[in-house]
């Protein structure tokens, strides 16, 4: 099974560095065996570039691993360095506290903490919090070389930049510090992480050599671009989070749908746990009738439900086809309805205020760039409010066309949508 597993990987392009390959295959083979990732809290939530990293730990524990998802109390407080010549902003320790709560309510909606290979969430603050400066300079830093550490990409690229501050210059001695305790604690052989972190990761294994005159083995994963340069997970909005408050179900959904067609395919490789079979299918469908966009919506329906729940993603299915007249907008929950037009062009009436005409709505919306032209699509039968077609230029909505008593939805011609929202 565990070669499976690493031939899976290897297919789906989710090696990128390994140690000795055949000495893990060996270890993995007489497993099961525990193995770490580490999630610093440097926001509120998670992100989908996150999702990476822990669906190959998902991957691993369904194949009869131990995971030992960490969430970095005390790395946290420190940060990483980071691939911009700046130094990240330390966070309070209150703040840096209830981050990891959040942080690790998100992992158990990914792994299983019952069964033989039952993950274990840990903390690295459980035991850095009480060993003094001296006592880990004396017992860990006389391990590292300075040398070394210099020459860590993390590291050397911020050196011919605008340099680096010892706290962010320390985090790889930390990061060891962790693989080394969770190596004598839990008998933890194997670190997985993104191929950013190879540096940090080898370091932990030269610490478990040196101090406990151990082995162990890491094993990273790719960095995930897109296919045009942008950066994966980001927006015009910003990142792309886990928590439905800072992403909603609905714009999590549209992510995935909106992803370009030269991405889809290895999108589903990375995220999808849908068998080889059942992929290449996909693929063909795309290749053959991409206008379909089978393969989009796979995608996007599979990690919306892993991620928000059958419910949520349901809902936001039904919400893409209600805007475009394909389903009753008017069925939908008030909170999925304003989620899925606050991504849309919009303009506002406050409350009490008599409607304007669809044609200055829509104008106000910026859809259209003159009244004029607002008119000839009304003229040619292109306008619509709330998916009903409207054949006049002086119509004008009224309270009794409010969706929830609070929006209406306006469309020009097929696929051109704008929100009005009563304030």
């Amino acid at each position: 099974m565990t070669k499976a597993l690493i031939a899976d990987l290897e297919w789906r392009g989710l090696i990128a560095q390994t140690t000795d390959r055949e000495a893990l295959l060996k270890d993995l083979e007489n497993g099961p065996i525990s193995f770490y990732l580490g999630f610093d809290p440097t926001a509120p939530s998670l992100h989908v570039g996150n999702l990476v990293v822990l669906l190959v730990m998902r991957r691993f524990q369904l194949a009869g691993h131990k995971p030992l998802p960490l969430v970095g109390g005390a790395t946290g407080l420190v940060g990483d360095p980071s691939g911009r010549n700046e130094e990240r902003t330390l966070n309070s320790d209150e703040i840096v506290a209830e981050w990891v709560t959040r942080i690790r309510k998100q992992l158990e909606l990914f792994l299983t903490f019952e069964g033989p290979s039952a993950a274990q969430l840990v903390n690295n603050l459980d035991w850095t919090k009480d060993v003094t400066a001296i006592e880990f300079l004396r017992d860990i830093g006389k391990h590292f070389s300075v040398n070394q550490m210099l020459t860590k990409d993390s590291v050397s690229s911020r050196l011919e930049g605008g340099g680096i501050s010892y706290t962010e210059f320390s985090y790889q001695v930390l990061q060891s510090y962790d693989f080394l305790e969770l190596y004598r604690r839990n008998n933890c052989i194997l670190q997985i992480g993104g191929s950013d972190q190879w540096g940090n990761i080898t370091a932990g294994l030269d610490l478990i050599r040196r101090a406990a005159s151990g082995s162990a083995h890491a094993l990273t994963i790719p960095l995930l671009q897109k296919a045009d340069g942008t950066k994966f997970g980001k927006t015009a909005g910003g990142s792309v989070w886990l928590d439905p408050e800072m992403t909603s179900p609905y714009a999590f959904y549209q992510y995935w749908i909106g992803t370009d067609d030269a991405d889809v395919e290895r999108f589903l490789k990375t995220f999808s746990f849908k068998s080889k079979s059942e992929l290449e299918a996909l693929f063909v469908e795309l290749k053959e009738n991409p206008g379909a966009r089978v393969a989009h919506r796979a995608l996007a329906e599979e990690l919306t439900t892993l991620v928000h729940g059958a419910h949520e993603c349901a809902q936001a299915q039904a919400a893409a086809k209600a805007l475009f007249g394909q389903g009753e907008i008017s069925e939908l929950d008030p909170k999925t309805l304003e989620s899925a037009l606050s991504l849309l062009p919009r303009t506002t009436i406050s409350q009490g205020e008599a409607f304007p005409t669809w044609v200055d709505l829509i104008a106000a919306a910026g859809v259209v760039d003159s009244k004029s032209a607002a008119r000839r699509i009304v003229k040619e039968g292109g306008a619509y409010l709330n998916n009903v077609k409207i054949s006049g230029e002086e119509f004008a909505p009224s309270e009794s066309d409010l969706i929830h008593g609070r929006f209406l939805l306006l469309r020009k011609g097929k696929r051109d949508l704008a929100a009005v929202e009563i304030i």
